[in-house]
Order: structure tokens, then sequence, then C-alpha cells
């Protein structure tokens, strides 16, 4: 399971990351989000993945799941979604304004280069 689980946040950390690198708003947006979800994941995980153990530790239990991350991811996961809201109104905001969705900055009248 642990396996699993890493390979997962694995998958979602390369996905983010190449998505964080384009040149367009929307999939640099995906890319931050897929990067959350690997966070979440993590986080998650780091808690002991066991099933059918009582979240509190009581004297006839042999263990328990520790509550806190799963109280961190979801947490997190209502402040991912309102963040991803918010980038969202800014990437159509700029590409209602520039008409462009492209993120660089440089001029492609100029080619890259300083003009004399």
């Amino acid at each position: 399971m642990e396996y699993l689980v890493s390979i997962a946040v694995g998958v979602l950390v390369a996905g983010g990351t190449y998505l964080v690198l384009r040149l367009r708003t929307f999939p640099v947006i995906l890319g931050i989000s897929l990067l959350s979800y690997a966070v979440n994941l993590f986080l998650f995980s780091s808690g002991r993945l066991a099933l059918n153990l009582p979240p509190i530790w009581t004297g006839d239990a042999a263990a328990y799941t520790d509550p806190l991350p799963q109280a961190l991811v979801l947490t997190a996961i209502v402040i991912s979604f309102g963040m991803t809201a918010v980038v969202v109104m800014l990437a159509l905001s700029a590409y209602l304004t520039a008409r462009d969705d492209r993120i660089d900055t440089r001029d492609d009248d100029a080619g890259g280069r300083d003009q004399a």
C-alpha cells in the first residue's frame, strides 16, 4: 500500500512540475493543483495507512489512526480550492485584458532581443 501511495505522489509531482513549466496559464493552474494534491496525499499518508483502526487510542485497542493528518488535509483541500478559484479569476482577467494567455514576458515583436 505504501508503494502505491508513494508512486501516486511521485506521478502527481512529476505531472504538476511538467505542467507548471508550460507557457500558457491554464496548464500552469492545473500543475499547481496537481502539486497541491500531491502534498495532500503525502500529508494524509503520514498519518499511517491503516484500515479499521479507531481514531482515538483506548485500552482495548492494539493501535489507532492519527486523526491530525486527516484534519490537516481537509483544511488544505479547502484552502487550495479557494486559491485555485482566485488564480483562475486572475488568469481570466489577464486574458481578457491582454487577449492572450501566454505567461512569458518577452515581447514577440523584438524576437527576444533588446532594440537599441
